[in-house]
């Protein structure tokens, strides 16, 4: 394919482990390759996630090479830009608070019911996001280790996906991370992400290149794949920086 103008990447488990900062390795590829082309962050997190784990880690840039730099929170439905000042809001689009409330009465409701609402946790099970309600069964903030074990085949968040989809006719929930559902308006996935990304910034799906772990057809990334994107699978962030490595040097410089 020829050289992407824009490179977008899933959050967690392809640029960190979930939840877990961006290593210095990742933060010095992310600023190389923002050197080159556009640079986008697209995940179903939100916008505290994405400075803890990827905007405080990235080395010292021009303020030219941040400003390449897209932050997708929430699968699209929030966009910012990093700036001299800071990050700045392009838009948010934000749920009712009738959405709100019928998305995390339906979603406790059938977690409970099925069984996977859990006592002992790390942090909130729900939380509002403004344009996203999402369901952790162990908490935001639970280890690795305890949420693969929790539902190593995706089994469970795939139940309570179909439950509680049954339910919000009229919103659209999905898969989110190894233990989440995610809820937010219609059509929203990171397909849409990547449409915005491409109104805003001019540049064609074509010429994007999408870089995931979950590409698989019941993967949250999958969508983009679907959307004719060009895309890269990886296994962890470790493969995800050694692919940058051997990316980075065949792209222009600027």
């Amino acid at each position: 394919m020829p050289a992407p103008r824009l490179v977008a990447f899933d959050l967690d488990d392809t640029l960190a482990p979930s939840k877990s900062a961006i290593d210095p390795r990742m933060g010095e590829l992310l600023v190389a390759l923002a050197e080159r082309v556009e640079v986008a962050v697209i995940s179903g997190g939100q916008l505290a996630q994405f400075t803890a784990q990827v905007v405080d880690r990235l080395p010292d840039a021009a303020a030219a090479v941040r400003a390449r730099i897209h932050l997708l929170p929430t699968c699209g439905t929030q966009y910012y830009r990093l700036t001299e000042n800071g990050v700045r809001t392009v838009y948010a689009h934000s749920l009712t608070d009738d959405e709100k409330a019928r998305a995390l009465t339906a979603i406790e409701q059938e977690a409970r019911r099925l069984g996977y609402w859990e006592s002992e946790t790390w942090g909130p099970i729900l939380e509002d996001r403004g344009s996203q309600i999402t369901f952790s069964a162990l908490g935001q903030k639970a280890p690795l280790e305890a949420k693969t074990a929790w539902d190593p085949t995706g089994a469970k968040k795939n139940a309570l996906r179909a439950a509680v989809a049954a339910l919000l006719s009229d919103l659209e929930v999905r898969s989110g991370g190894s233990t989440s559902v995610d809820i937010t308006h219609r059509g929203i996935d990171k397909a849409y992400g990547m449409r915005q990304l491409a109104e805003q910034t001019g540049i064609a799906l074509d010429d994007m290149l999408f870089v995931g772990d979950r590409l698989d057809p019941d993967g949250n990334d999958y969508p983009v794949l679907a959307a004719g994107v060009p895309c890269h699978a990886v296994t962890g962030w470790e493969d995800t920086a050694a692919y940058l490595e051997e990316l980075i040097p065949t792209l222009p410089e600027r």
